[in-house]
């Protein structure tokens, strides 16, 4: 399943607006059901309840009689603006007024809630906003016509001369607030989807405005609820001593002297290692710290990095497998007397989040209760239940706010939820808090695979590129999960190749190869996944060829995006708003560019970089994006401002080594996130647009890397091709 064709077949695409819309997706032998928004209008029974409870009106907005909105949000809050920019569809619709607004986390519960572009409920993808956009948009529309319909059959005047505003339906001169109409509204009949008309862009009040006040609120006062503020009676709190080596299994354990230690209650092996639980947190680790573990390695990985990375060099001097062909690369370029050849390196990353993992979970027999920041409902839902042995009607998952994830709490294996559920079935009844330090999370796994590329390119007389090979060597990451049937065609994952297959630049003729070695190092997708290795190489080696035709970086590529609208639109915005070509940078100071398209989204971002001897530094930032209607543009530009930072990190520090299996970072001493002393200025454009919305929480990550390689290229006349970047 390519996301990327999704976004531009359901987004841009015919809507289906049946009552009760499915859209099939089938890929290979998978095949699944997306539903669509289901009006399902409350019970009878259910609105002759007490006055103060909520009247639901359809499955995503319920209104209470105290003139409270709420809206169930169905993606993971994890600090990208989700329960405003989804609350913000439904308030235009429903013309609510923004204060009365909440917002909730939706239940797990993938008939009512699957993402419609993945046909389960998840986050993930920068698809909350584009999947949701019209979804949320017609459940505030639909509530909206409930509401007009209670007051027409109160006042008995036609529901065309009924207005709403700001939370107020009115006639005449009387009116009525969405509290006082709520219990009747209910009991309406939910309209056909059909009959409902949407704002077109010209009338919309909150979208598109910058006036809109966050909706995850308690951050800033540490109200918001988070795993770690989840307190439930007799729940005891536990840790894992894992395997140093990926693959080791514990051999046998001695625990005499943990469970000597006042608070520790109890010590068992488990499938990942060995389960220490206590009263509290600092008594469980400090238990761990007492145990004696000998370890099996007889099925570890106990290579170092250094080792794979050499293979996977060796690889790229190989034929891989064919992921694209265009003409007939390889005879153009034994032809080629004038051939350009870069091979970059890529290591592995963590994904470092704010909150490191943890999860609640409470276990009765066959059925299990869940509290935590959950990214993947459908996967983990049906990973506990198969694990309980039961059906997922006996799984409930309570989500809370989650502090980051950039793809690591959406995990396909599951696998610190059902580390979780195996030590709670182990205590029936009991509620258990698994929490893993932050050298637990460092460690644990689960990383950015590690990549190297292998790109050789002919030149014409004019110095563009005739002819383009690439080879990539890298670990899959769907191979061996439930996503594979539909992510692997042909032995490609298509996240492997994804920003090198369908090359933005007019090149005539090129070849995409990939090798998939296997090892024993846990992968899973990294914030804008295939995108943080395939736009550096492609990115950085357009930019060694304008070099060496001794072109304009900008100019160069506007040549080769002749063809290619929106990259030239974006790119020529992002060099005005730079300076480019008009701009005089200080002594010692480099620009450098990048452009690329990930999730339905283009961005361009310009760089200015100071060099100091063997030291340097990003001072400045300009960024351009198109990415559709930006429904909140200030959260645009904070998710652009946050996937800069992130991608930064990258850039300039972040790597993830193995000595002999054991991975040699544990905490951020080692694993240097960026500081804020390293933050460069940044400033954001967003290009108007009246399209639907595509992505914008991964988009902005994978531009920097190569705008800053390309920035010291441009000091120093040398091509930049091993992350992180060094001088020397």
């Amino acid at each position: 399943m390519n996301i990327r064709r999704f976004l531009k077949t359901e987004i841009n695409g015919p809507v289906d607006n049946s009552r009760r819309s499915f859209l099939k997706i089938t890929a290979g032998s998978t095949a699944g059901l997306m539903l669509g928004v289901s009006f399902t209008a409350s019970s009878a029974s259910a609105q002759s309840a007490a006055t103060d409870a909520a009247m639901e009106m359809n499955a995503f907005v319920s209104i209470s009689p105290d003139n409270v909105v709420k809206v169930l949000i169905k993606h993971l809050e994890m600090g990208q603006g989700v329960y405003t920019g989804l609350a913000t569809c439904v308030a235009e619709e429903l013309d609510a007024e923004w204060g009365q607004v909440v917002c909730e986390h939706a239940p797990a519960d993938t008939a009512k809630y699957a993402n419609l572009l993945m046909g389960q409920q998840g986050t993930g993808g920068s698809t909350a906003m584009a999947n949701s956009f019209m979804q949320m948009r017609r459940a505030g529309a639909a509530a909206r016509a409930m509401l007009v319909s209670a007051a027409a059959a109160q006042w008995q005047v036609p529901a065309g001369e009924i207005t709403v505003r700001e939370g107020v339906v009115s006639h005449g001169n009387r009116s009525a607030t969405f509290g006082e109409l709520a219990v009747a509204a209910a009991q309406q009949p939910a309209p056909d989807v059909t009959s409902l008309t949407l704002k077109t862009p010209d009338a919309f009040r909150l979208i598109g405005r910058d006036n809109t006040l966050r909706k995850d609120v308690g951050k800033h006062n540490g109200t918001a609820i988070y795993t770690q503020d989840v307190q439930l009676p007799g729940m005891l709190t536990a840790v894992v001593a894992h395997s140093p080596r990926f693959g080791g299994k514990v051999k046998s354990f001695d625990a005499s002297a943990a469970l000597a230690r006042k608070g520790v209650q109890h010590v068992f092996e488990i499938d990942t290692g060995v389960a220490v639980l206590a009263t509290d947190y600092w008594t469980a680790t400090k238990g761990r710290e007492l145990l004696t573990i000998e370890w099996d390695d007889s099925a570890a990985e106990t290579r170092s990095s250094s080792d794979i990375l050499l293979q996977y060099r060796e690889l790229v001097d190989t034929v891989g497998v064919v992921a694209e062909s265009h003409g007939n690369a390889d005879a153009t370029l034994s032809r080629a007397s004038d051939v350009e050849e870069l091979v970059f390196e890529y290591p592995y990353l963590a994904h470092a989040q704010m909150e490191p993992m943890n999860c609640v979970a409470q276990v009765n027999g066959d059925a299990a209760e869940m509290w935590y920041g959950c990214q993947s409902a459908t996967g983990d839902q049906a990973a506990i239940a198969r694990l309980l042995g039961t059906g997922t009607e006996n799984v409930k998952i309570n989500t809370v706010f989650a502090g980051g994830g950039f793809g690591r709490r959406a995990n396909p294996a599951s696998d610190y939820v059902l580390e979780a559920v195996r030590i709670a079935r182990q205590l029936q009844g009991t509620p258990v808090k698994l929490v893993w330090s932050r050298e637990d999370d460092m460690q644990a796994g689960y990383y950015r695979p590690a990549y190297v590329h292998k790109l050789a390119a002919s030149l014409d007389s004019n110095g563009k590129p005739a002819a383009i090979q690439i080879r990539i060597a890298g670990q899959s990451i769907m191979a061996g999960t439930s996503m594979a049937a539909m992510m692997i065609s042909n032995g490609i994952d298509n996240t492997s190749v994804e920003g090198l297959t369908e090359f933005s630049y007019e090149v005539p003729e090129r070849q995409v190869e990939l090798h998939s070695p296997v090892n024993g190092i846990p992968v899973q997708w990294w914030r804008s996944v295939g995108h943080t290795h395939t736009a550096f190489s492609k990115e950085v080696f357009i930019d060694a060829l304008a070099r060496k035709a001794g072109a304009d970086p900008v100019e160069y590529r506007l040549e080769l995006l002749k063809n290619n609208p929106r990259e030239t639109a974006v790119l020529k915005l992002a060099a005005e708003k730079a300076g480019w070509g008009t701009k005089v940078l200080p002594a010692g100071w480099g620009r450098g560019v990048a452009v690329h398209t990930s999730f339905g989204s283009t961005v361009a971002e310009i760089v200015d970089v100071s060099v100091q001897g063997n030291t340097f530094k990003v001072e400045r930032v300009v960024a351009a994006i198109d990415c559709g209607i930006a429904v909140n543009p200030n959260i645009v530009r904070a998710q652009v401002e946050s996937a800069i930072a992130y991608g930064l990190s990258a850039a300039l520090a972040d790597e993830v080594t193995l000595t002999d299996g054991n991975v040699d970072q544990t905490n951020f001493h080692t694993y240097r996130v960026l500081r804020m002393n390293a933050m460069p200025e940044v400033e954001t454009h967003i290009v108007p647009s009246t399209n639907a919305p595509s992505g914008v929480g991964e988009p902005g990550t994978p531009p920097i890397a190569p705008a800053v390689a390309n920035a010291l290229a441009a000091i120093t006349g040398r091509a930049f091709t091993r992350l992180p970047l060094k001088l020397a």
